[in-house]
């Protein structure tokens, strides 16, 4: 495999590199004197702030944008056999990574990488960690899975031995890493089109958690089912964190303000603390209690890493506040997977609101296929559930699944719900039906962002 080295800066190119992920670590190799380029499918922010960095970004995937003078392509699993800048690559014989491989690369070049996995609340931790660690002047080098105000975007470079980034695990990405410390927030079931199941899925974090050193250490929750499976052979320290006493760092007295917002009692090793949050829910709790174990394990004292995760705010699409119209709340929420939904529209529950009403947008033909009566369970916690068509990411419909059938679903548990095909169509429908005090939540990982944006002229 090819082998990245700060020292030696080499020219790289990265097929597109316009996704949230591809741009943090081409900015990361640019700062480090490597020459990069790339390609994407069309312009966007993104794009235009890697050109005003002075990356060459091609508009477009063609033959043409490979010449014999690069070292390294760099891929995501989206770019297909007959991609033309691939059949390039390979004609000329140019070295190759895949996303997860380039990042697993840029890890060993830093003293103590971190890396945040789980199937749910990864871009949240990653973003408080981040946040302490920024606020402690550490000067890490941070990738985030969203845009993180505070950093100005999804990358900051630093120039220290920390580099904190989000482990996913689809296709086993993560298993291409090299962390000190690694973060496993929860194991459910996801990405049905790559796993076999839970079982499957289980594995693959315990190989996760595998890769670290001796002298490395795993923070994992606590309440995973069977969790001696994945931790008993393990060489390296293990923290744990929950909401029972049998935890390294655990939670009691948790208190809500009336927008969801936790303030709670921390036992940890140290003894206790009360720890509040500006992030809505109890799923916030458990991020936070993760996040703070990690930066106990970096050497900063707990009371000043209370107070800086006290001060944050959310990223963006994690239970963002967007404006009012009408006296209507518009929120907007990334949650894609049912426990993700069920646990936002709790938490909106606990929020002063008259109507709940939530625009979903299914993500992905198989995960609404392989969920489906769980994602009608999870949404009927709405008063009022509106749904788009499912958004496609990766996938063509060769499994015969739409919207209508998770319409169908939610009408036969009583749920008040409306399927409407396109975005001028919801936004019509919201505008005449919501009422003052209703609360509205635009949710999905597609482009449903979209349709609060437009209710609200941003």
């Amino acid at each position: 495999m090819y082998q990245i080295d700060f020292n030696k800066p080499v020219n790289v190119f990265f097929c597109g590199i316009g996704g949230i992920s591809m741009s943090g670590l081409a900015e990361i190799l640019h700062s480090r004197g490597f020459k990069i380029s790339g390609s994407d499918m069309k312009a966007s922010e993104l794009t235009s702030s890697l050109e005003e960095k002075g990356i060459k970004v091609y508009i477009g995937q063609r033959k043409t944008n490979i010449t014999p003078d690069i070292d390294l392509f760099v891929y995501t699993a989206a770019i297909h056999p007959d991609n033309p800048e691939w059949v390039e690559v390979g004609r000329l014989g140019i070295p190759t990574l895949t996303r997860a491989q380039l990042l697993g690369e840029i890890m060993k070049n830093f003293g103590l990488p971190i890396a945040i996995s789980g199937t749910h609340g990864k871009t949240t931790t990653t973003s408080m960690i981040s946040e302490i660690l920024v606020g402690c002047d550490m000067d890490p080098t941070l990738t985030v899975g969203g845009m993180l105000s505070s950093i100005g975007g999804n990358v900051r470079i630093g120039h220290s031995e920390y580099f904190v980034t989000e482990a996913c695990e689809y296709t086993n990405s993560f298993l291409s890493f090299f962390p000190r410390i690694a973060l496993i927030l929860n194991i459910e079931e996801d990405h049905m089109d790559f796993f076999k199941d839970i079982d499957d899925i289980r594995h693959s974090f315990t190989e996760f958690a595998s890769l670290l050193p001796m002298d490395g250490s795993l923070v994992i929750n606590g309440e995973i089912d069977n969790l001696d499976a994945i931790t008993s052979e393990l060489p390296c320290n293990i923290y744990t964190f929950g909401f029972n006493d049998s935890c390294d760092y655990y939670a009691t007295d948790i208190t809500y303000d009336e927008l969801c917002h936790a303030t709670y009692t921390l036992h940890f090793p140290g003894g206790t603390k009360t720890v509040s949050l500006k992030v809505p829910g109890r799923h916030n709790v458990a991020n936070s209690m993760a996040a703070l174990c990690c930066c106990d394990l970096c050497g900063i004292p707990t009371d000043t890493s209370i107070r800086l995760i006290s001060d944050f705010g959310g990223t963006a699409r994690r239970f963002e506040y967007k404006g009012c119209i009408g006296e209507v709340t518009v929120i907007d929420d990334y949650a894609h997977h049912p426990t993700e939904i069920a646990t936002t529209l709790t938490s909106a529950k606990a929020c002063k609101h008259n109507r709940l009403w939530v625009v979903f947008q299914p993500h992905t033909y198989t995960r609404t296929k392989a969920f489906l009566s769980d994602f009608a369970k999870a949404l009927s916690i709405a008063d009022v559930v509106v749904l788009a068509d499912i958004y496609a990411a990766r996938e063509k419909n060769t499994i015969g699944i739409s919207s209508v059938d998770l319409l169908n679903e939610l009408r036969t548990l009583g749920t008040e719900c409306y399927y409407f095909p396109t975005f001028d169509e919801i936004e019509n429908f919201c505008l005449e039906k919501c009422i003052p005090g209703d609360l509205l939540i635009t949710m999905g990982a597609g482009d449903i962002v979209k349709v609060g944006d437009n209710l609200l002229g941003l």
